[in-house]
């Protein structure tokens, strides 16, 4: 079961974030205030959604985060799947693929599906793969702003 986030879903979904960043997955941790900033802005975005992921058993197993964006490169908007995880004990059991069917039939004028993962990260990179992600031979740049919060 995939839902979107409410404000009720602050402490678990800012638990799941800190799990997230602190793990392997991802090339270093957020600051500790990032959590609720992200978690803020998340309610408020026209781009950007986030979602728990449950199991069967309504037990929840992680989330997921999307923007959406236009690309020139691929024809239209694009679905950027900014974060997905799941709780180790949740992985493998087609949660994660569930989440890509939803997405896909969720954002019907997006015509490509986009992320980033960690090279070390062998079973999401087999996962992504097994779904028909290619990897992209860019350079991934970025120049942080101040806040405008």
């Amino acid at each position: 079961m995939i839902k979107p986030l409410t404000r009720k879903d602050k402490e678990v979904f800012t638990s799941l974030m800190r799990e997230f960043y602190n793990s392997p997955a991802v090339l270093h941790p957020l600051p500790d205030g990032m959590y609720d900033r992200v978690f803020q802005a998340l309610l408020r975005s026209a781009v950007g959604r986030g979602y728990l992921i449950a199991d069967n058993d309504q037990n929840t197993a992680g989330y997921a985060v999307v923007s959406s964006a236009f690309s020139v490169e691929a024809g239209g908007e694009i679905l950027w799947i900014e974060d997905i995880y799941l709780r180790p004990e949740f992985r493998g059991k087609g949660l994660a693929k569930e989440f890509f069917a939803f997405a896909e039939s969720s954002f019907p004028s997006a015509c490509r599906l986009r992320l980033e993962a960690e090279k070390s990260n062998l079973s999401a990179v087999a996962l992504y793969r097994r779904l028909g992600f290619t990897e992209l031979d860019y350079m991934q740049m970025i120049k942080d702003l101040d806040s405008k919060d």
